[in-house]
């Protein structure tokens, strides 16, 4: 059965929808907080170490400083797909319920068209 896309936002809880956007809009805040606005890091410049020759920065410091680096960066970006998890939880949790309310709402209008239909023919059966 098609309904054209006014009937289905007219049969959308509105209520339930505004009572949950806030809660959706912080967790896209603090989202975009995390993921949008942060700038890239700045490449670390290695230091040399004491007591190397003409300033030659020890290899093996520099790929420890490098992986210590890049764990930091997986860190963050698993705390960054948590919350990112959260979110579409969280969304997704309210299109169920909004499908579930649409799917009540089209039975209630059925009813009340076919109530409607009934009286229709008891009023038209009375004028004639």
């Amino acid at each position: 059965m098609a309904i054209g896309w006014l009937t289905v936002l007219k049969l959308v809880p509105w209520g339930d929808v505004i009572e949950n956007a806030p809660k959706v809009a912080s967790g896209a805040k603090k989202l975009w907080n995390n993921v949008g606005k942060k700038p890239d890091a700045p490449p670390e410049t290695l230091a040399p170490v004491p007591g190397m020759p003409g300033d030659v920065p020890d290899p093996v410091a520099a790929l420890q400083a490098e992986v210590l680096q890049l764990q930091g960066a997986v860190a963050q970006l698993h705390q960054q797909m948590l919350e990112s998890s959260a979110l579409i939880g969280s969304l997704a949790e309210q299109n169920t319920q909004l499908i579930a309310r649409v799917e009540v709402n089209r039975k209630r209008v059925l009813g009340l068209a076919i109530a409607v239909v009934m009286l229709l023919g008891v009023v038209v059966s009375k004028l004639i």
